[in-house]
């Protein structure tokens, strides 16, 4: 198994980045306007993209520090697939520690999933310090997977 990897820091308080994971509304405002569902623990989220979406159950949340959720619905690379958000408060920063984990092989699409989450968490990170994020379908467009 494989896993994607992304650190980030984000001028802000765990809380602020918390609330942007874990509610459709924070959520929609980084990541896809098309956003819906429920972010409590048990609930499943729905994100909805040009090219696709996903279904994310939230196994676990533990807040202002930690997010989990399991992929349900979504290409067949992602099913069975964890995307797991650690949060830690480093002065006036929160230290973001991402990992999309249990990719079954590191095929072309993780490469561009790597890079779209990137570009992803630099949205979180604008949304929460400047109030605008670039979320699907303003987000930067890498190529025909978008």
């Amino acid at each position: 198994m494989v896993d994607i990897l992304h650190r980030v820091g984000i001028k802000s308080s765990t809380a602020e980045v918390y609330a942007a994971l874990t509610t459709a509304e924070g959520l929609a405002g980084w990541w896809t306007t098309n956003t819906q569902g429920n972010g409590d623990l048990g609930g499943v989220l729905q994100f909805r993209f040009g090219a696709g979406g996903f279904d994310m159950k939230v196994l676990g949340l533990d807040p202002g520090k930690h997010v989990l959720w399991e992929v349900v619905e979504g290409p067949e690379e992602w099913i069975g697939t964890h995307v797991e958000w650690d949060l830690d408060q480093a002065d006036d920063y929160t230290i973001v520690l991402f990992n999309h984990q249990g990719w079954k092989e590191p095929v072309e699409f993780m490469h561009h999933c790597s890079t779209k989450w990137a570009i992803f968490l630099m949205s979180l990170k604008s949304l929460i310090e400047t109030g605008k994020g670039a979320p699907d379908p303003h987000d930067v467009k890498i190529d025909n997977w978008n």
